[in-house]
């Protein structure tokens, strides 16, 4: 019996320092570490937003429903640190103090949420009631101490979002971000925004692995999208590199690599299989009539092109294949609303797969 009670009360104890650290690893951690107990809440709840928005009519309707997922699955994560916190408690008191169960869950829960209502009878259980109690109000504190930064990152995250639908459109594209700066002469004195949207990256690639619900915080448009304004830009950059004809800025090469890597960052971090040194020939998901018909409507909009589409269209692919497949998957993860050049054919290959 006694060896049954240690038994016991060291899976508690065991119980109670992985949700400690998992708390840890959620929001103190200042890295990307993917940690199995906010990830399996996140999954279990995101199976139950599938359900839900796999009934809706319209992706408007999708949209105000995966508006939710991020909030809640984010307030989910203390409730089940506090319910397995006090369930790792009570083993320990069970073991430790021999009550009932019945009493060593009313004990637990007394301590964990300081209601007090449970007596204990010995200094040496004031002690464990008393560390029980500071960690229930320290997972509280945690939550709440992080939200005003999760959401000042997300404020700055939204608000070059929303600059860029005056600059690209409403959905995104390369292709419009490039004609409107040439109309308003431009063109060529882009690179405070390669600048900018070089800092914007860096920003999420540090937010969006340390804070990963912050991925699935939706913009507040239904047709906005983080992700889909990363993918234009990088488009934008891609093509102004290989077929506009502009003076080279290596602003705008730095904004390119930024990008693939802040979205690298982030796939790994949800556990995307990505090839981290694709061929600079390998397959892409634009097809060359796609870069084809994009170059046609650049020239149709006055803007200069280099004569040689074949060597624009390699380095166009060139540039694309370092991020092609995290922005497609990354765009199909967050539900993201359809813009040219992602989310349409990751919402499309998506399809294709549950149809297989």
């Amino acid at each position: 019996m006694l060896l049954l009670r240690c038994l016991v009360a060291l899976a508690g104890l065991a119980i109670v320092v992985y949700t400690l650290l998992s708390a840890i690893r959620t929001f103190v951690l200042p890295r990307g570490v993917s940690d199995r107990l906010s990830r399996a809440v996140f999954l279990t709840s995101r199976a139950l937003f599938n359900v839900r928005t796999s009934r809706a009519s319209s992706y408007e309707a999708r949209d105000r429903a995966m508006a939710l997922y991020g909030p809640i699955s984010l307030l989910l994560l203390p409730i089940v640190w506090m319910l397995l916190v006090g369930g790792g408690y009570a083993l320990i008191f069970w073991a430790i103090y021999q009550p009932t169960w019945r009493e060593a869950v009313a004990l637990s829960g007394s301590s964990l949420l300081t209601l007090g209502f449970a007596n204990t009878s010995r200094l040496s259980q004031d002690l464990v009631a008393f560390s029980e109690a500071i960690i229930g109000l320290g997972l509280l504190a945690l939550l709440i101490a992080y939200l005003p930064t999760i959401y000042a990152s997300w404020s700055r995250r939204e608000e070059a979002v929303a600059l860029l639908e005056v600059r690209a459109g409403s959905p995104p594209t390369a292709v419009q971000m490039i004609v409107r700066f040439f109309r308003i002469g431009q063109l060529d004195r882009l690179s405070q925004l390669w600048e900018d949207w070089e800092v914007w990256f860096a920003n999420i690639q540090e937010t969006h692995t340390s804070l990963a619900a912050l991925s699935f915080f939706r913009s507040p448009s239904p047709h906005r999208s983080w992700i889909t304004a990363a993918g234009a830009v990088l488009d934008a950059a891609a093509m102004m590199t290989a077929i506009v004809d502009v003076p080279r800025d290596p602003q705008r090469e730095l904004c390119l690599r930024a990008g693939y890597l802040a979205l690298r960052d982030i796939a790994r971090l949800f556990r995307i299989e990505f090839d981290p040194s694709p061929r600079p020939d390998g397959p892409i998901s634009i097809a060359r009539e796609e870069f084809e018909e994009a170059c046609d409507r650049l020239a149709g909009a006055g803007v200069p092109l280099k004569p040689d589409r074949d060597a624009g269209w390699q380095a166009f692919a060139g540039w694309r294949v370092n991020y092609d497949t995290v922005l497609l998957a990354l765009a199909a993860l967050t539900m993201a609303p359809e813009a040219p050049w992602s989310s349409d054919r990751s919402l499309r290959r998506a399809k294709k797969a549950n149809r297989l």
